[in-house]
Formats: C-alpha cells, sequence, structure tokens
C-alpha cells in the first residue's frame, strides 16, 4: 500500500511539474531516461550474476557459509568477500535480502554489507595515487574493524 501512496506523490508531483514548465520537465525526463539507460547494463550484469549466484548456491550451502552458525568463520569470510567485490550499493542491498531469504544470518549480510560499501581492495592502487599509501592502509583497515564491530552488534541486538 506505501509503494502505491508514494507511486501517487510521484506522478502527482510530475503533473505538478508538466503543468508549470512543460519545457523542463521533457528535459528532466530525457535526462531521467538517460540516467536509466546507462545504469541498466551494469544492473542486468549484476541481477544475472545474483541469479547464478542463487542458481548454484543452495540454501543449504549459503546457510552452511554465512548462515548463524557458521559464526565468526563465517564474520571474517563474508567480511573478506565485501572488501574484494565491487558491487555498486543499489545492488548490494537487494543481494542481501536475498542471502538473507536464503538462510544466511545477519551478522555475516552486516560484515559483507559493510565492507562492501567501505573497504576497497579492487580500488587500492587508485586510491593509494590519491592519498598515498599511509592513508589507504589506516583508512581501509579502520573501515574492517569498523565493519567486524558493526556486524558484532547487529548480531547482539538482532
Amino acid at each position: 500500500m506505501f509503494t502505491y501512496v508514494l507511486y501517487a506523490l510521484a506522478g502527482g508531483g510530475l503533473l505538478v511539474s508538466f503543468v508549470k514548465d512543460r519545457g523542463k520537465t521533457k528535459m528532466a525526463l530525457k535526462k531521467a531516461w538517460k540516467s536509466f539507460e546507462n545504469i541498466l547494463p551494469q544492473f542486468l550484469a549484476i541481477l544475472i550474476i545474483i541469479g547464478l549466484a542463487l542458481s548454484i548456491l543452495s540454501p543449504e550451502t549459503i546457510t552452511m557459509l554465512m548462515g548463524t552458525r557458521s559464526g565468526v568463520f563465517g564474520v571474517l569470510g563474508a567480511a573478506l568477500i565485501g572488501s574484494i567485490t565491487l558491487i555498486p550499493g543499489f545492488v548490494a542491498f537487494p543481494l542481501a535480502a536475498a542471502l538473507l531469504k536464503n538462510g544466511a544470518g545477519y551478522m555475516q549480510i552486516a560484515a559483507f554489507v559493510s565492507t562492501l560499501m567501505m573497504v576497497g581492495v579492487v580500488t587500492l592502487p587508485l586510491e593509494i595515487k590519491t592519498f598515498g599509501k599511509r592513508a589507504t592502509l589506516i583508512r581501509n583497515v579502520a573501515a574492517f574493524v569498523f565493519s567486524l564491530l558493526a556486524a558484532l552488534v547487529i548480531g547482539v541486538v538482532l
């Protein structure tokens, strides 16, 4: 129901904008479409990867590797995978939801998502070039430790 309210508000806002200035509204819609076209290939690729991963990994396997009973090794494994993976945020959260539905634990998903967003092993060379080796290593190690602490807090709370 809430989704329909949001759609109605968006449609109403678009209608008000269209009545106020048709030219700007058309230009905004064209820019929005271009943005959508730019994101679509990445989004489809990620959806395919998620689909393949969920078809290859059974819920039992996900539960074994990242479930609540996987303990410290599951959290560390999820944190390491998140650290080396480069996935945009708009894909990470649906992926986390899919993993949760298939048996992953909250603590493991918290470690995965937080390292995914904060630790950048793939982007290390660029970051070292921009900020220097020392600052990059301090930032990434601190982010990794913070991600583990965040996962621990999630594990205690949930």
